[in-house]
């Protein structure tokens, strides 16, 4: 079985792969102060619902990370609990997609492997909107390369510092208003994240796709894409395990 991991700031994304079978997935919130055995405890607490042992039936281990405390911790649960080296996501690893950024190494590890990930499913040029703690616009070419991107304030971290900095601002759900003309402060500040985040994703898709050469593919990915991507114009794919099957190539290229 592969295990596929993706460390965010925020969560953290847990796959368990038999081959190309994706056979199931957890997300999780990031502790960035976890041990290696906390991490592995965790994990096998995970594996157990299927019946599988962190030791007896993980045969390869895959992580992008933006969390170098928790890359740390993970090489060390590895190298302490599996039989196996962890192929994580960074210089001297294959990807099989060329980087044409001003700093190759500045950028993050699952922003190469979404456009891995979509090239490889939807073709090229392309577009990933991943929606995460920051909202980042991964653009790749014809050819699969990464071309770079944008990167927004995500939709909980706008909105949980809306709540902090007003004082008669609560935390809100995440959800679809009956009006865009809110009746209610609850209903107002949803009108306003959900229709607010789905105008910026379309006016950020309409400038990148102004400095590409043809029309991209748009897929859109992270734990909350729903339900801004519903009311979006330019997204043409919703794709929630994105990152997991870009982890699952970029282990095959290395193992």
């Amino acid at each position: 079985m592969l295990l596929a991991m993706d460390i965010g700031n925020s969560q953290t994304v847990v796959g368990v792969y038999d081959g190309t079978q994706l056979l199931r997935h957890w997300r999780v919130s990031t502790e960035a102060r976890r041990t290696s055995d906390e991490l592995a405890l965790q994990l096998q607490g995970l594996l157990r619902l299927m019946k599988l042992s962190l030791s007896d039936n993980v045969s390869g281990v895959v992580i992008s990370s933006v969390v170098p405390p928790l890359t740390e911790a993970f090489r060390e649960m590895a190298d302490r609990y599996l039989t196996c080296e962890p192929v994580v996501v960074g210089p001297g690893i294959r990807t099989g997609i060329a980087i044409r950024t001003d700093n190759p190494r500045e950028v993050g590890a699952d922003r190469l492997v979404n456009a891995l990930a979509a090239f490889d499913k939807y073709g090229g040029p392309g577009i990933v909107v991943d929606f995460g703690t920051a909202t980042s616009f991964d653009v790749y070419d014809d050819t699969g390369a990464f071309l770079g991107g944008a990167i927004a304030p995500g939709v909980q971290t706008s909105m949980a510092a809306l709540s902090a900095r007003g004082a008669q601002l609560g935390a809100v759900e995440l959800a679809m208003p009956d009006h865009a003309i809110g009746r209610s402060t609850v209903e107002s500040m949803q009108a306003g994240a959900i229709y607010g985040f789905a105008g910026q994703v379309d006016r950020l898709v309409e400038a990148l796709t102004g400095e590409l050469p043809a029309a991209p593919v748009v897929v859109a990915t992270g734990g909350l894409a729903l339900p801004i991507t519903d009311i979006c114009r330019h997204i043409d794919h919703h794709d929630q395990w994105l990152t997991l099957r870009g982890l699952r190539l970029v282990w095959e290229r290395n193992r």
